[in-house]
């Protein structure tokens, strides 16, 4: 038998129905195995040893005595830092932050928390989320479990470095351009970006509601090591909360179309992926052409545009929101607002309202798009090594760097869902690729996310040991 830590949330979970395992044994193997690597790695910045101890002594007892056992009993997770968990503090990785302590579980959490599961800590991010790079001046650097010089990617990677690491199968993470699919990416895991209105959002230790871009682009979703996980995940977070009014009674599974249609999306702008992108492009084609879907090369309508329009709803966010910042902000975050505001000009209230009044023409084109198409196949970044600190440099290199990442923040811009797969390594450090689907049909990111996972029969576990022992 695998050791605890190493186990999925769906076996980990069978397991222990079954009487099998305890959760107090499972939540000691994680425990464990956090105590061994975590600190050469820094992916957790807060760790609740004795409290999850307790939690799954609970567990264990109501188990004994034949009460309810949710879909995740037992099973334990971790929580991003900007999200958050009754009385603990959710700083943003922000020193100035640090007293900011939440009420109430955030809507996923509460989720986790009746489904079964066990917290035991949070997971690091940039300060305010701001970064596609996981260092804050509050925690420090996070390092990748397979190059300490390859980012772990951002905001996320905290939570992306602990699933790689085998510290608990289930993480809560955010995305609002791409911070659970790119440090997903990065680390060699699952990360599911769910449609806009499918998981509630509500962080109550915030001061100010979320700005409107956020409004319509930010979720919160999982990042696990399999496919199964993510979709048992979605399951428990996609459940109503009546904190999020623009939160979505849609269906989690629908009838799958057979054969599926798929749009491969590998060139663009005059550019093509880097050859490790491409080739995992090539592979996950392969998989799902084998597997019997419609594969086809197609460029997803008005990508140019949606793709400027995207970096021109940040300056006009940034703009706002730069005060708060300045004086909130650790030194990376103030430097990466610079680089954003000088991407464009300022726009008046007229232009502003006017991109979104063009934004719902664009969505409509991307709508007859995957009518046509049941799935887009796009890379995560067209680079596929990102230096560290990218966005620390001149805004013509920060721009550079967020044109690599066009496919996760242009889709992110429309609130559509979207599935990182890693299909194994290239230069011994992760690759893989996107699924893109239609509004709310997650069902069939999953479904193909599979046949690429079987496919592949990349493990992150096995490829560290493997990278470990030799």
């Amino acid at each position: 038998m695998l050791p605890f830590w190493m186990m999925d949330a769906a076996e980990l979970s069978d397991r222990i129905r079954r009487r099998e395992i305890s959760c107090a044994e499972a939540v000691d193997s994680v425990l464990d195995r956090v105590q061994e690597v975590n600190a050469a790695h820094n992916a957790l910045t807060s760790v609740e040893a004795d409290e999850a101890r307790a939690m799954a002594r609970d567990a264990d007892r109501r188990l004994a005595q034949d009460g309810p056992a949710g879909p995740l009993h037992g099973v334990p997770f971790t929580v991003k830092l900007d999200t958050d968990v009754a009385g603990k503090i959710t700083d943003f990785g922000s020193a100035a932050m640090r007293d900011n302590l939440a009420a109430e579980d955030a809507p996923a959490v509460g989720h986790l928390r009746r489904a079964g599961a066990i917290y035991i800590g949070k997971s690091n991010a940039p300060c305010f989320s701001m970064r596609g790079f996981t260092d804050n001046e509050l925690y420090g650097r996070t390092l990748n479990p397979f190059d300490a010089t390859a980012s772990a990617g951002g905001s996320s990677g905290g939570a992306a470095a602990a699933a790689a690491l085998g510290l608990g199968p289930i993480h809560v993470a955010s995305d609002r351009g791409g911070s659970i699919r790119l440090p997903s990416w990065s680390c060699g895991v699952v990360g599911l970006r769910p449609t806009a209105g499918r998981v509630a959002v509500r962080n109550a230790s915030e001061r100010a509601e979320r700005n409107l871009t956020n409004q319509l682009t930010s979720v919160w979703g999982p990042i696990t090591r399999t496919v199964r996980d993510a979709q048992l995940a979605l399951a428990v977070f996609g459940q109503p909360d009546p904190r999020d009014p623009q939160w979505v009674p849609a269906p989690l599974e629908q009838a799958i179309p057979a054969p599926l249609r798929v749009s491969l999306f590998r060139r663009w702008g005059g550019r093509g992926a880097d050859p490790a992108v491409a080739a995992a492009l090539d592979h996950a084609a392969a998989a799902l052409s084998e597997a019997g879907c419609i594969v086809e090369e197609g460029m997803p309508p008005h990508f140019d545009e949606l793709e400027e329009m995207r970096n021109r709803m940040a300056v006009d966010d940034s703009r706002r929101a730069q005060a708060g910042i300045d004086k909130t902000g650790d030194r990376m975050a103030r430097k990466v607002f610079d680089n954003i505001l000088q991407m464009s000009a300022p726009r008046d209230t007229d232009e502003a309202l006017a991109a979104y009044q063009r934004k719902l023409a664009i969505a409509r084109a991307w709508s007859l798009h995957l009518a046509d198409h049941d799935l887009m196949l796009t890379p995560v970044s067209w680079r596929h090594r990102i230096p560290l600190d990218e966005d620390q440099h001149t805004p013509e290199r920060y721009r550079e760097m967020i044109r690599d990442l066009s496919c996760l923040t242009t889709v992110a811009t429309l609130g559509l869902p979207g599935l990182a797969v890693p299909t194994g390594l290239a230069d011994g450090i992760p690759v893989g690729v996107q699924l893109v689907a239609r509004w709310f049909r997650e069902d069939v990111l999953l479904a193909a996310g599979k046949i690429i996972e079987r496919a592949s029969g990349f493990s992150v576990l096995r490829a560290l040991d493997h990278k470990t022992s030799s």
